[in-house]
């Protein structure tokens, strides 16, 4: 993978980066020179992205643990501000789809896990990062949503709700942090061929969808110091 190093110097945190889009843009944020520290709970999966990173000249760090135990959260910024003095970039990416079923018929114990990871562990991220992130000369927050934050489906009530509240905790953000110079944006790459898909869509031909890093170029575009975007929704 080749990338313009428009992140050179910077350094990144990424969540959910053992696969998927969180593996495919911890990847290329690295290949544009930025130092990574890749959160997931799956060591296997990281450890492939550092060989891959390696593998290309990239500096990437693993941090394995369970994004739901917050106080962790605030460990690893606080080892990140210990040695870089700053964050740069933030992307909180890790996501969760609870089971599709009618909303009466829902599971509290789903509901609660996908609002933990697609709307808790994000505010314990804005709340753990926002001090370190205005360390840096221009620090970016980027966050992935999904177009069903922006509609109504049945069966989709838990996703689409903790995504819709994950759109308006990040716009919330972004007005606050305005007149510094953070930015906070979201990122909707679309459908793209990922195990949350698979799990959504189960007989979808993923021949017919953008590969996971297709899409990578999106956060690139976010994390850049020149993309002075506040508040906005980039799609593909």
């Amino acid at each position: 993978m080749t990338e313009e190093k428009s992140l050179t110097g910077r350094v990144a945190l990424v969540t959910g980066a053992s696969r998927g889009i969180g593996f495919a843009a911890a990847r290329a944020i690295a290949a544009a020179g930025a130092h990574v520290i890749a959160i997931a709970r799956t060591q296997g999966g990281l450890e492939e992205l550092d060989d891959v990173v390696t593998k290309e000249g990239g500096k990437v760090t693993l941090a394995p643990f369970d994004l739901t135990k917050l106080d962790q959260i605030d460990a690893v910024v606080a080892s990140i501000y210990q040695r870089f003095g700053r964050l740069d970039i933030l992307v909180g990416n890790a996501g969760q789809l609870s089971p599709l079923s009618p909303m009466a018929h829902s599971n509290p114990k789903d509901w609660e896990k996908t609002f933990a990871i697609n709307l808790h562990v994000n505010q314990r991220l804005v709340r753990s990062c926002d001090a370190v992130l205005r360390k840096s000369d221009a620090g970016r927050a980027i966050f992935t949503t999904c177009s069903i934050a922006r509609e109504r489906k049945a069966f989709w009530s838990a996703y689409a709700a903790s995504k819709s509240a994950l759109e308006t905790l990040v716009g919330t953000y972004a007005l606050e942090i305005r007149k510094t110079s953070l930015r906070v944006n979201l990122v909707d790459p679309g459908p793209v061929a990922t195990a949350l898909r698979a799990a959504a869509y189960p007989g979808e031909d993923v021949t017919t969808l953008p590969r996971p890093k297709d899409v990578a170029g999106l956060f690139v575009k976010a994390a850049s110091p020149e993309f002075i975007g506040n508040g906005e929704l980039i799609e593909r």
